[in-house]
């Protein structure tokens, strides 16, 4: 009888780590479809709504952040990291591991910590442009490193023999065909016809600083009919957005949600995208072809949002504008001329590919087979990689 392949991922705090985690997950089931994929987070972050809303279960351990801002609790990092990593020693040899793997984050580090002292093989996978502390720590554990640029390899213990993979990403945006799904997309969006839609993202909980330069957006397009925002909040500054578009009578050109649950629909009917600089947006826009205007959050590790950004800027598929320029005046100033020229946004929708990322998700899934060690494994992995 054949032993069916456990797969543990950590994964957790932002999106940026949950949704790569979710589409390796995702590679992993198309290739063995009774594969046991678990995911290893905390009870802090985005891990607990979005890993059991995809179907998976969510074990948690306690970890403190990589975060020198904690002051005198940073002393506390390495037992609390000693006890997370037995935390998950325990849910490996549970769940009867064949292979760990840590997807960045603070979350994510117990697991390679717990693989160690398992004798389990792991891999990580590092996904921004400069590394974060954890996954800087966690290459030290395991030779097995995957990354999503390779500008990150410099930064990590091993880095040289590092394998580039792209940033795994969902298979809906991996096959997405803009024009094909535009028309469809404004339908559903509620865009209206002739107008030109710049999609307001802020990331997994919105940005306060590109909301309200949104909302001065759309007090100063609220008589025009030839473009409208789409301005995601987060769910916490929801009734506050939609109110203040309401007191400006800015309603018929401005629509607020909490989140977007199809981002294909999104980028399908986006003109230009306006937001931060995380690696997994910035994966997404450079897969897709979007246009877009990325403002990096400034107080990201390492500043690594910024050389994120720098990916697309340098090809001349975004413009970048530091996070405190991000004004309604300044961001009107470089918004206005682009939407103006079609042209331009073509040329600057083009720019960005081709991209690894489209199969990012077989090639890490490919590696996680190939490192489970079982041999009747072997056929599914040789397809990933042919079909990667």
């Amino acid at each position: 009888m054949r032993t069916p392949l456990s797969v543990v991922i950590g994964a957790g705090g932002t999106g940026g780590h949950i949704y790569p985690g979710l589409a390796l997950a995702e590679a992993l089931r198309r290739a063995v479809p009774d594969a046991v994929i678990s995911f290893v987070g905390t009870t802090r972050g985005l891990e607990g709504d979005l890993i059991p809303a995809a179907g998976h279960r969510l074990h948690t351990v306690d970890m403190i952040p990589f975060d020198p801002s904690l002051g005198a609790k940073r002393f506390l990092l390495p037992a609390a990291l000693l006890k997370s990593g037995a935390q998950a020693r325990a849910i490996l040899k549970e769940q009867g591991a064949h292979v760990a793997v840590g997807m960045g984050g603070y979350p994510s580090a117990p697991v390679i910590v717990g693989a160690r002292m398992a004798g389990l093989p792991s891999l990580i996978h590092e996904s921004n442009a400069v590394p974060g502390r954890a996954n800087q720590f966690a290459a030290r554990l395991t030779p097995h490193i995957a990354v999503a640029f390779d500008r990150s390899r410099a930064h990590l213990s091993g880095g040289q023999d590092a394998l580039t993979v792209g940033m795994p990403i969902a298979a809906s945006l991996a096959r997405l065909d803009r024009p094909a799904l535009r028309a469809e997309a404004r339908r559903v969006l509620g865009v209206p016809d002739g107008a030109r839609l710049v999609l307001f993202n802020g990331g997994s909980l919105g940005a306060v600083r590109l909301t309200e330069a949104a909302v001065g957006l759309a007090a100063r397009w609220r008589g025009r009919t030839d473009v409208h925002l789409l301005i995601k909040t987060g769910p916490a500054k929801l009734a506050e957005t939609r109110q203040r578009i309401a007191e400006a009578g800015a309603g018929p050109v401005a629509a607020v949600v909490p989140y977007l649950d199809r981002m294909d629909l999104a980028y399908a009917a986006a003109d230009l995208v306006v937001c931060r600089a995380g690696s997994a947006t910035v994966a997404e826009l450079e897969t897709v072809g979007v246009p877009a205007v990325l403002v990096p959050y400034p107080h990201a590790p390492g500043d690594h949002q910024t050389h994120n950004a720098r990916v697309l800027s340098d090809a001349g598929a975004a413009q970048l504008l530091p996070d405190e320029e991000t004004t309604t005046e300044r961001l009107a100033a470089l918004v206005e001329p682009l939407l103006a020229d079609p042209a331009r946004l073509h040329a600057m929708g083009r720019a960005a590919g081709p991209s690894t990322h489209a199969r990012a998700a077989a090639l890490l899934a490919a590696q996680v087979l190939r490192l489970s060690g079982l041999p009747e494994l072997t056929p599914a992995q040789h397809e990933l990689e042919y079909t990667a």
